[in-house]
C-alpha cells in the first residue's frame, strides 16, 4: 500500500495551492479519505474527510476555504486550499481508512509566508 501525496509549496497569505494524494494498493473506491496536517510543536490534526460515498467533513478552522474530494477512476484524493493563512503552514498528510485498516502518505510541506 502506497499513499503518495504532493502538491505543497510556499505560497503568500490568500493564496491557493492544490494537495493530491495517489494511492495504490488498496481497492481505493472503499476507503474513506481524510486531510491531516501536523505544524511544529503541534498535534496533528484532522483537516478534512470523504468518505466512500462522498460524504465530506472539514475541521471548523478550514470550512469554505478547503475543499476535498475524489477521484475514484484514478484513485486520487484532493485538497484544495483557498484563502491561505499563516496559521495553515504545516506538514500534510492524506490517510485511507476503512475498518481497521489505517494507512498514511508521507506529508507534504504547505508554507504560508509574505
Amino acid at each position: 500500500v502506497q499513499l503518495q501525496a504532493s502538491g505543497g509549496g510556499l505560497v503568500q497569505p490568500g493564496g491557493s495551492l492544490r494537495l493530491s494524494c495517489a494511492a495504490s494498493g488498496i481497492t481505493f473506491s472503499v476507503y474513506t479519505m481524510a486531510w491531516y496536517r501536523q505544524a511544529p510543536g503541534k498535534q496533528r490534526e484532522l483537516v478534512a474527510v470523504i468518505s466512500s460515498g462522498g460524504n465530506t467533513n472539514y475541521t471548523d478552522s478550514v470550512k469554505g476555504r478547503f475543499t476535498i474530494s475524489r477521484d475514484n477512476a484514478k484513485k486520487m484524493v484532493y485538497l484544495q486550499m483557498n484563502s491561505l493563512r499563516l496559521e495553515d503552514t504545516a506538514v500534510y498528510y492524506c490517510k485511507a481508512s476503512r475498518s481497521r485498516a489505517v494507512y498514511w502518505g508521507q506529508g507534504t510541506q504547505v508554507t504560508v509566508s509574505s
